[in-house]
């Protein structure tokens, strides 16, 4: 490949420091083995949650470095490839192999913060408040935020949007985006067909994060996150946000998604081995 060219699955370093794929939205550029981003409202909280990660030893998240001269957040750089601009997405993204990878790095992330209390005048992307008996989740643990290096996964980079919640609203995202539960139309332009296998790759993601509530019950999880989504969206939207403006037809297919979960029988929702 032409070095004028270069593959846009793979975020390449330039002497000046290289914008990232997805960083002509978010600012992101990478210099050195470091990320360097717009620091957000949200930054003092999240810098405080990826510390309490890191000297807990949990794997697969960039670590705080602080603020750079430039008012910049300044993050380790996780190596590897990512979904880039690429439509559809690599075969990676759709492997069953990738999708225990992610139920897997979710519990963990789960566990590791269910204890965790942040600093009081912590303020979060979604503006919730933090209480006993949440988790912080990453709150956007979708394939298009996953690192990987030989189809395993490696981490998750853009933590802005972490926020406390329950275990199940963060996990409902994952599942929207991992099994996916996009509307037919929507994932296919994403390289995905196999409508038929999503209750079996919804239980390999539950099996791989342990989830042992009632299972027809996450169904009510997934609408009202995917309401949420589409909620946000269009506040954000409304302030003339560029970004969540270009996201208002994400907006339309969450609200999508949600009428069409309600549709799903019920054996969608039951586990192979019942």
């Amino acid at each position: 490949m032409s070095p004028s060219k270069p593959d846009p699955a793979q975020r390449t370093e330039s002497v000046e420091g290289s914008v990232l794929v997805g960083g002509r939205i978010t600012g992101a550029r990478r210099v050195a083995d470091t990320v360097r981003k717009p620091r957000v409202a949200s930054t003092p909280a999240v810098h405080a949650l990826l510390e309490h990660l890191a000297l807990t030893g949990f794997v697969g998240a960039p670590q705080a470095r602080g603020i750079d001269e430039h008012d910049r957040q300044v993050l380790t750089y996780l190596p590897g490839e990512t979904v880039g601009d690429r439509s559809p997405w690599p075969d990676w993204a759709w492997s069953p192999t990738m999708l225990t990878d992610v139920g897997h790095w979710l519990r963990r992330l789960h566990d590791h913060t269910a204890n965790y209390v942040p600093p009081a005048d912590a303020v979060w992307f979604t503006g919730h408040s933090w209480r006993p008996g949440l988790i912080v989740g990453h709150q956007d643990a979708a394939p298009w935020n996953a690192v990987a290096e030989q189809g395993r996964l490696v981490g998750f980079v853009d933590w802005d949007a972490a926020a406390p919640s329950s275990r199940e609203r963060d996990l409902a995202f994952t599942a929207i985006t991992w099994v996916p539960l996009f509307t037919p139309a929507f994932a296919a332009t994403l390289g995905f067909r196999a409508t038929d296998d999503r209750s079996r790759r919804l239980h390999l993601l539950l099996d791989a994060y342990g989830y042992e509530s009632d299972r027809a019950r996450f169904a009510g999880h997934i609408v009202e996150r995917a309401g949420l989504q589409a909620t946000v969206i269009r506040r954000l939207a409304a302030t003339g946000d560029p970004v969540h403006t270009a996201l208002l037809p994400i907006a339309t297919e969450m609200d999508d998604i949600a009428t069409g979960v309600q549709t799903l029988p019920q054996d969608f929702w039951k586990p192979p081995t019942e």
